[in-house]
């Protein structure tokens, strides 16, 4: 890696993939530019501070500071730039197509970049978008510049780590010249480069997505047939995820599938589809599935407390997962809705999620701990598999709710000890 050439990078975009990939390609020895249009975003980063929770992001970002630069200016960003990432959002529009005005917005930016050899597309997009961001390229006098798609493959929680030692490092391409470049750029990286044409690689993101999620709907289903015959789903999975064909990430029963990817991409796959004629069948089967596991979870409390009109009922956990502060797609979002539209009361815990102040959190209350949530509580939720819940003393809980309704939508708790506690307890697919 010493005699690698240091290489001036901008990165466009500061959020989870943006930050990520700026300071990875920093610590591979570049000098990086991060720009955004986020003013605060980048107050704060230039003060060093990380406006996004990410374990081992900030340390990498302090590490290294000398090659690190964040700005709002345009130029500054692309003064002696070689390399640019594009790193931007792509939300849903509102035919369920990705919006790609955020991407149309950077390359438009690069008109006069004269010292670009590549621009590198990791946002994810639709397939063909390459072509089009080529012949936009070339419209601004860019013909010279090399292009590639780069899709990203981190999750939050461990991004860092999976962009460092990657399974994989799909780079799609339509010149060599641009493929050398490209992967002498993740010399230092911990996994094998794939190259690929353009179009491939922007399938793999949205198919890997696809998959994953299909694993995540496939054990749900197979929990709630667990729960009709009596089938404990915890050995079930553990058992077909010894097969050394299927494994058994993502196989654990929940209440559904959230974040700023399955969800987006999920949807911009079956889009992409229909856009072509052709009905996925199976990805749209998938999608209906996770919509309905959280709605499941409060027909069962519903079921269980006769009505919940009136009642308190506490989510202990809103983020999509543990370990980010991400809120996107988050089934607590659905989850606190509904409850409020049946007419109960909600209060919520949560170290890390700071929802945005818009309905269902302005009708909700927030507590600093989960005993503080749950108190009252004629029922409470494990979402988010926290391992701070595992640390609760439950025996005192129990006391404090007023009906010890407990229904835990991560499997995350033993159905024994919680029984013996006195809790009504209810699970994913356990007996």
């Amino acid at each position: 890696m010493d005699d690698k050439p240091e290489r001036r990078i901008v990165v466009f975009g500061a959020g989870y993939i943006g930050l990520v990939t700026g300071a990875c390609l920093a610590q591979l020895g570049n000098q990086v530019v991060v720009r955004d249009i986020d003013p605060e975003k980048i107050r704060l980063l230039q003060s060093g501070e990380v406006p996004i929770y990410e374990p081992g992001l900030g340390e990498l970002i302090a590490r290294n500071k000398e090659r690190l630069t964040f700005t709002l200016d345009l130029q500054q960003a692309l003064n002696g730039a070689e390399i640019a990432y594009v790193c931007v959002d792509t939300p849903p529009s509102a035919s369920g197509d990705a919006d790609l005005s955020r991407v149309w917005s950077v390359v438009q930016s690069l008109e006069g970049a004269s010292y670009l050899r590549a621009v590198v597309v990791k946002s994810t997009v639709p397939v063909g978008t390459g072509a089009r961001v080529r012949a936009a390229l070339d419209t601004v006098g860019l013909q010279h510049v090399g292009y590639a798609s780069n899709p990203e493959f981190t999750a939050e929680g461990t991004a860092v780590r999976d962009f460092l030692h990657p399974d994989r490092v799909v780079v799609g391409v339509s010149d060599e010249a641009t493929a050398r470049l490209i992967s002498e750029l993740h010399e230092g990286v911990d996994g094998p480069v794939v190259v690929m044409d353009v179009r491939s690689a922007e399938m793999v993101k949205l198919a890997s997505n696809a998959l994953l999620a299909t694993k995540i709907s496939f054990i749900n289903e197979i929990a709630t047939l667990c729960e009709k015959t009596g089938a404990d789903i915890e050995h079930v999975a553990d058992a077909v995820g010894l097969d050394h064909r299927l494994g058994r990430h993502f196989l654990r029963p929940g209440i559904g599938w959230g974040g700023s990817c399955f969800p987006k991409d999920s949807e911009a796959l079956r889009q992409l589809a229909n856009n072509t004629g052709y009905h996925l069948q199976l990805l749209s089967a998938v999608i209906e599935v996770n919509n309905l596991q959280k709605r499941r979870a409060v027909q069962k409390l519903k079921d269980e407390l006769g009505t919940l009109m009136g009642a308190r009922v506490a989510l202990l956990g809103l983020t999509f997962k543990p370990g980010t502060d991400d809120m996107r797609e988050a089934p607590s979002t659905v989850l606190a809705a509904r409850l409020l539209a049946e007419g109960a009361e909600v209060s919520c815990w949560d170290p890390m999620a700071r929802p945005a102040e818009v309905e269902p959190w302005t009708s909700t209350s927030r507590h600093v701990s989960p005993e503080l949530a749950v108190e009252g509580a004629d029922a409470a939720i494990v979402v988010t598999e926290w391992p701070q819940l595992k640390e609760v003393d439950w025996a005192r809980v129990v006391t404090a709710m007023r009906r010890p309704v407990l229904y835990d939508g991560r499997n995350l708790l033993d159905p024994a000890a919680m029984r013996g506690l006195g809790f009504t307890y209810i699970s994913v697919g356990r007996p």
